[in-house]
């Protein structure tokens, strides 16, 4: 075995490791809800010790975001395949929003986020860069780039995570909404719209 090899291993191992808490974390937030589930709870759930858990998490909220940030990429990986094939960029934004609420809805250790007392903390972290890089270019794909795609970005993901706290009456209710107020002003030309 070559030295070169060792780090790769090393890396491979931490990212399996950190996977596992994730994991273990994921079936607590789903039991518990998300603000009473403990750090010492993970470190049993993920069969280590707390010490171990804080060498990979060294906060409660690093756990969060670090599970935030993996599900949001799996999250974006799904509505982007979901919406692959819309050319239309109104469309896209409508069909990608309600693909993302239906599977949030539908995925016990996401929904668990938006429970009552937990939804506050996914409010919080629901702006953090990568979430919003993530789910903005899954839907914003022609928007271009720099702050104004980032501003739209984080607008749209307070619109999904508005849809979750305070649902609309049923999704063709949700797709009324999104079609009638959040389509037009992405798209507005001159408004920072896509142009």
């Amino acid at each position: 075995m070559t030295s070169s090899a060792t780090p790769w291993l090393r890396d491979e191992r931490i990212e399996a490791a950190a996977e596992r808490i994730l994991d273990a974390a994921a079936e607590l937030f789903v039991e518990r809800g998300v603000a009473t589930t403990g750090m010492a709870e993970v470190a049993k759930a993920a069969g280590c010790s707390r010490a171990t858990l804080y060498r990979y998490f060294d906060s409660r909220r690093a756990l969060h975001l670090a599970f935030v940030h993996r599900e949001a990429r799996r999250l974006g990986d799904r509505v982007a395949a979901e919406v692959a094939g819309i050319a239309d960029p109104g469309e896209r934004i409508t069909e990608a929003t309600l693909a993302a609420v239906r599977e949030v809805r539908q995925t016990s250790t996401l929904a668990a986020w938006f429970g009552l007392g937990d939804a506050g903390i996914a409010s919080e972290l629901a702006g953090t860069s990568e979430v919003v890089e993530v789910l903005g270019s899954t839907f914003l794909a022609d928007a271009g780039g720099g702050a104004e795609l980032s501003r739209r970005s984080r607008w749209l993901v307070r619109v999904i995570v508005s849809l979750l706290t305070v649902p609309g009456a049923d999704e063709a209710d949700e797709r009324a909404m999104i079609e009638q107020f959040v389509v037009p002003v992405l798209l507005a030309p001159g408004s920072g719209g896509l142009d």
